[in-house]
């Protein structure tokens, strides 16, 4: 039987996600050569940028989730600059089956922070002196498989006495 729109009266209520509060919550900017790191340089720098997104548990249906980036710009053996952004979110997830726990959180929910995260950045590096750093896009999905990929062979690597 289905009520006036089509839909089982005993179906489970749809997922949602929602975003309680985002934050910053560790921010460091070096200049550590300044002023000569400001100079015109003869080439661009060398930059390298590391991100990696953590969850955990605040209550049965709260988590926070964490964007941790990293990034260092060289020019020859000189750091021009380097920083440190860890931003959170802490987010609702209701009526989301188990199996896809895990990627809701490790994967949407960084990309619903990573603007944020990416203006701090662009911010920072603009206020230190240097041009906006405009960071590229992150493919959440491509970087979910490869920690999950990783873990497994860690798991692999694990064997029992």
């Amino acid at each position: 039987m289905t009520n006036g729109n089509g839909a089982n009266p005993e179906a489970a209520p749809p997922p949602q996600l929602n975003v309680l509060a985002q934050y910053i919550k560790d921010l460091s900017f070096e200049n550590p050569n300044a002023p000569q790191s400001l100079a015109p340089q003869g080439q661009p720098p060398q930059i390298n940028i590391q991100i990696n997104v953590g969850a955990n548990a605040l209550a049965e249906t709260e988590y926070e989730v964490t964007l941790t980036i990293e990034g260092k710009a060289e020019s020859g053996s000189q750091v021009m600059f380097s920083f440190d952004l860890v931003y959170g979110g802490v987010f609702r997830l209701v009526n989301v089956p188990q199996e896809h726990l895990s990627p809701m959180l490790l994967i949407e929910c960084p990309r619903l922070l990573f603007p944020f995260a990416r203006e701090i950045v662009a911010n920072s590096v603009r206020d230190g002196g240097f041009p906006p750093l405009m960071l590229d896009p992150v493919d959440f999905v491509s970087l979910y498989r490869q920690n999950m990929e990783r873990q497994a062979a860690q798991a692999g690597q694990i064997r029992p006495s």
